[in-house]
């Protein structure tokens, strides 16, 4: 509402009203009684119902029925005949205007040029032929209301039939008979009812699956209403807006939104943009008078009556000009409305730059690269500032259009406060108790009945309320959730996992400055020097992999990817395994060793606290102050430093990678042994059987890794000859390595034998169960295919585990 907008919006309205852009029309709109205004398409929802519903509606003590469709009769005059015909808002049968029924429906074609008798005030209304009336739905004749409904609106402009506009804004009955003049709307719903069955018309009610359009702000039913309106001219427009997608000029992500973009378009209608609210851009148009009989008074309707200016005295010399007349003879009143918010939201790109003016700003800023909104204004904000920025400027507002999703409850549902069901991000990120979430809702304002099913939804989800999660775990949550496509349902426990997380992180990168030590001074250069060890090489390789899948997602959007690639390389490669790897390192005393790993402790650090600023900005800026800097790179602060870029970091190798996959693997089924048997805290002697001498070779050389990785005591490597050592686990670890746990001296050998006896014993009794299933007379003929597969598959995983059971008795047995 500054003046620096407010003048932009009068400037586009006036340009586009003399253009002819902008016209003046009498249209039906979605009008809300409650606020007494137009509403757009954004703020109707569509409530689906399967039949009968009572809804409560504003001012009325008792609730509506909606989802109904009641059948009444119209005779035909001068016969003994009667049409039926069906409507879902009855009172509406006050406006009819005609009856349709389809040129072809042979019931009713010896009806043609005859008219049927309104039962309230006997007016004549014509038995109408158009070809959209379905002859197979109810008695393929339709009432014809077209002042309030679309579609009867339409068939009135085809048949030149009359307009009757029985509501006024506030929902009461006008231009109607008695007793149903001043009647509230669904007051008279019942009392037209009640009339039609004293007059014998009335034929039958019932349960209609329908939708009713409800506002979103006031919760009223939206009536379509006649009003006389502004309007914007979009078929050129929108033309315009659906070239510049198709031949590339502007792309929109995820390229599936181009097809609502394109049916959009395609179908384009004139945009209403007047509002009956008493905030917003005034209209700047105005009704003219002339003070001269020779100048007959003009309609509301008739665009010549209305001019647009700057200013009264602008408009008044622009009408003495058009009606040749002296000014002073003029007289004005500005139209009382205001303009829809989309209409100066479409204006965005370039009003904020001080459009009309030319000026550095507009021509230095405008047109913009990207604009980055939600998919669900797609259409009411998006495709207008592409019309009104060619319209106005002659250029698009942007290049690219990405559309991200919509932030949904747990449980997939839209967020509203008539549910109770919206979360705040601030009570995310710092937390709130269950009790402070029912406080909240007593300051909206639900319906009772409502505020305590809000409470029971609240209890249910948030029993302790919503724990403190912190602004860079939300964040990075929302941008990790876009992989859910169209919409986020938004679980606060997953945020919390990444608050999680942000802990690791934190105390990582404290063990890290500890290894790196006071006196540390990282060189200019991060390249590998040639003295890095297996661990080291295969730390840059995983980093240089994280930096180019980063930078691919960003490219590409995907940020579901960035996020992946960046938390992958922190908490499973530098967390998990390196700094792991590095604790003997800098326990010991070679000094080129600990400083060779110092420095690739540092360059990992430095880029994996990049790769995650832009979804952490807080914790990493944070961090990232902690570390010393390499002379070269005096950043201040992280959020103006570098992003890594692909070209800096070319240290991958896949080789290097493949053998510690291996490694990992063999530590995972070493980890999987002392799990089952419970060695937390013991050490264990362990023996890998190699396959070839490549496989012996890469566990040779990464010996020490996995000893230190897996909690062993020694890790030897035997021939693929050798038989397996006495009192031992096994586990397969991949096709080329199997692993062996000595537990003898480790465990209860009696205690575990008779586990495995329980546990041989009840395989053998599900073995036998489903032997004894499968060899059923009738099995093959009457057990469907799919559930013949899946006890196929639970016999073999059976006998497979029937066989390792079988294997460990053997060898606990030895223990003995």
């Amino acid at each position: 509402m500054e003046p620096k907008l407010s003048h932009a919006v009068q400037e586009a309205f006036i340009r586009l009203h003399e253009s002819g852009v902008i016209y003046r029309s009498k249209r039906l709109v979605n009008w809300s009684c409650t606020l007494n205004s137009a509403i757009s398409d954004i703020e109707v929802d569509k409530k689906e119902l399967t039949g009968r519903t009572v809804l409560p509606v504003p001012g009325y003590k008792e609730g509506v029925e909606f989802g109904v469709l009641v059948s009444f009769a119209y005779k035909v005059q001068n016969t003994g005949e009667e049409v039926v015909v069906a409507t879902t808002r009855v009172e509406t049968m006050l406006g009819d205007t005609a009856v349709a029924v389809h040129p072809q429906d042979l019931r009713y074609r010896h009806l043609k040029g005859k008219s049927v008798v309104h039962p309230f005030g006997n007016r004549l209304l014509p038995i109408v032929f158009d070809e959209f009336v379905d002859m197979s739905f109810g008695t393929g004749a339709v009432k014809i209301t077209p002042a309030h409904d679309q579609t009867d609106y339409e068939v009135g402009l085809r048949h030149s039939l009359d307009f009757v506009n029985i509501m006024d804004d506030s929902g009461s009955l006008v231009n109607v008979p008695e007793p149903f003049l001043g009647m509230k709307r669904f007051e008279a719903r019942k009392a037209v009812l009640e009339a039609l069955k004293q007059k014998g018309l009335f034929k039958e009610i019932k349960d209609n699956p329908m939708v009713v359009p409800i506002c979103s702000r006031s919760k009223d039913i939206v009536e379509p209403l006649l009003k006389p309106q502004w309007y914007v001219r979009c078929d050129e427009m929108g033309k315009k807006a659906a070239d510049v997608v198709q031949n590339g000029h502007l792309t929109i992500k995820p390229e599936f939104h181009t097809k609502t973009w394109f049916s959009w378009m395609d179908n384009i209608r004139d945009w209403c943009i007047s509002r009956q609210l008493w905030w917003g851009h005034r209209i700047p148009a105005y009704f003219v008078t002339i003070n001269d009989p020779s100048v007959p008074p003009g309609e509301d309707t008739d665009g010549k009556y209305w001019i647009s200016g700057r200013s009264e005295e602008e408009a008044r010399q622009k009408a003495a000009k058009t009606f040749n007349v002296a000014p002073a003879k003029v007289t004005l009143k500005q139209d009382e409305d205001v303009l829809d918010t989309w209409f100066s939201s479409g204006l965005f790109p370039f009003s904020i730059f001080g459009w009309p003016n030319e000026n550095e700003d507009l021509s230095v800023f405008y047109p913009g690269a990207l604009l980055e909104t939600g998919h669900d204004i797609l259409f009411f904000w998006v495709a207008r500032m592409v019309m009104l920025g060619l319209t106005l400027t002659g250029k698009l507002p942007f290049k690219e259009v990405y559309l991200h999703a919509i932030v949904r409850d747990a449980h997939g549902r839209k967020m509203s406060k008539s549910l109770g069901n919206v979360i705040d991000p601030l009570d995310v990120i710092n937390g709130i108790s269950l009790e402070g979430l029912h406080a909240q809702l007593l300051d909206s304002n639900l319906d009772p009945a409502e505020l305590e099913r809000a409470k029971e939804g609240q209890k249910f989800d948030y029993p302790s309320g919503i724990p403190e999660c912190g602004t860079d775990a939300l964040r990075f949550a929302l941008c990790a959730y876009t992989s859910q496509g169209r919409d986020i349902n938004l679980d606060v426990n997953r945020i919390l996992g990444y608050r999680h997380f942000c802990n690791k992180l934190w105390n990582a990168t404290k063990f890290a400055m500890r290894g790196l030590g006071d006196k540390f001074t990282p060189p200019d250069s991060s390249l590998p020097t040639g003295q890095e060890s297996l661990a080291d090489l295969w730390i840059l390789s995983r980093l240089s992999l994280a930096i180019d899948l980063c930078n691919t997602g960003f490219q590409n959007y995907d940020f579901p990817g960035t996020t992946t690639a960046v938390y992958n390389f922190w908490l499973y490669d530098l967390c998990d395994v390196y700094l792991e790897c590095l604790k003997p390192v800098f326990a010991g005393t070679d000094e080129i060793a600990i400083a060779v790993s110092q420095n690739t402790l540092y360059t990992c650090l430095d880029a994996g606290l990049r790769l995650l600023s832009p979804f952490m900005p807080f914790l990493t800026e944070e961090l990232y102050q902690r570390l010393p800097r390499r002379s070269s790179e005096q950043f201040p602060s992280i959020s103006v430093a570098p992003y890594p870029e692909n070209s800096e970091f070319r240290w991958r190798h896949e080789g290097t990678e493949k053998n510690m996959d291996l490694a990992l693997l063999i530590v995972k089924s070493i980890r999987s042994l002392r799990a089952d048997y419970n060695l937390t805290k013991t050490k264990a002697d362990c023996y890998v059987k190699c396959a070839d001498d490549d496989t012996r070779a890469v566990v040779a050389a990464y010996t020490s890794y996995i000893t230190v990785l897996s909690s062993s005591q020694s890790l030897m490597i035997m021939q693929p000859a050798d038989n397996a050592p006495d009192g031992s686990a096994v586990n397969t670890a991949s096709d080329k390595a199997t692993v062996y746990l000595i537990l003898k001296g480790l465990i209860d050998v009696e205690k575990e034998l008779g586990k495995l006896q329980l546990r041989k014993s009840e395989l053998n009794r599900q073995l036998e169960k489903l032997h004894e299933r499968v060899s059923g007379a009738d099995y093959r003929n009457k057990v469907p295919t799919v559930v013949q597969q899946q006890d196929a598959d639970k016999m073999k995983q059976l006998e497979t585990e029937d066989q390792k059971v079988e294997e460990a008795l053997s060898s606990f047995q030895k223990m003995v």
